[in-house]
Order: C-alpha cells, then sequence, then structure tokens
C-alpha cells in the first residue's frame, strides 16, 4: 500500500510540476480536507484556488518523499517563476480509498546560504 500510494504522489506531483493543476481533480476527494490557512477545503475549491496560486507557475524539485499505508510527504524546493532562493517546502497528503483525503504542508522560505551551513535539501 506504501508502494502504491507513493507513486501515486510522485506521478501527481510531477503532473503538477509540469503544470497540468487539473491532475488534482482525479487525485483529490470531493470532500477533500484542506488543513492550511488561506486554502480552501473541497475538491474544486481547492483546485480553483491553485490555479491563482505562487505554487501553479513555480518550479518544483522534488528532493525526497516519505511514505507509510496511509501518509505520504513530499519535501522539494519550490522556485519561483522570477528567481530567488525560493521555499522549502514539505506537503503531507493522507490517502484513503486511493484518493487525498486531507493535506498539510510546512513552507520556509529558503536562507541565505551562510545561515545554513549544511543546506536546506
Amino acid at each position: 500500500m506504501s508502494t502504491r500510494n507513493r507513486e501515486f504522489i510522485v506521478n501527481g506531483f510531477a503532473e503538477f510540476a509540469a503544470g497540468n493543476v487539473d491532475v488534482l481533480r482525479t487525485m483529490l476527494k470531493e470532500d477533500f480536507i484542506e488543513h492550511s490557512p488561506g486554502n480552501p477545503s473541497g475538491r474544486d475549491a481547492f483546485v480553483a484556488s491553485m490555479k491563482d496560486s505562487p505554487v501553479a507557475s513555480a518550479r518544483l524539485e522534488l528532493k525526497r518523499v516519505v511514505a507509510d499505508e496511509q501518509f505520504v510527504a513530499v519535501h522539494y524546493h519550490m522556485v519561483p517563476s522570477d528567481g530567488g532562493r525560493g521555499h522549502a517546502v514539505v506537503d503531507i497528503w493522507r490517502i484513503e480509498d486511493g484518493l487525498i483525503a486531507e493535506h498539510w504542508d510546512v513552507v520556509q522560505p529558503v536562507p541565505d546560504p551562510q545561515e545554513t551551513p549544511h543546506g536546506m535539501f
């Protein structure tokens, strides 16, 4: 189950990173629950909000994936289209019946390299 969930999220992440925001419609449960402040719950509302969000136009560089029977966490570098150091992001997805039921995230600006001698990634 964890391998299947991992592949499901990694494949969806790749589609989304390539510019296909609508892939989320095939991945989210209709009653999807969002825990990130400012983002709506519900599949349709969440997908609509993602189309206008900075993440949709950013370059997403996947760094690592952790999966178990119910959860998949992805750690990636989100680089804005206008450049800059970007953000380190961890998304946590709860999978239920083959679809995403819930989402949490942690977003941190990538600081100056001198502040993180071991790097963010």
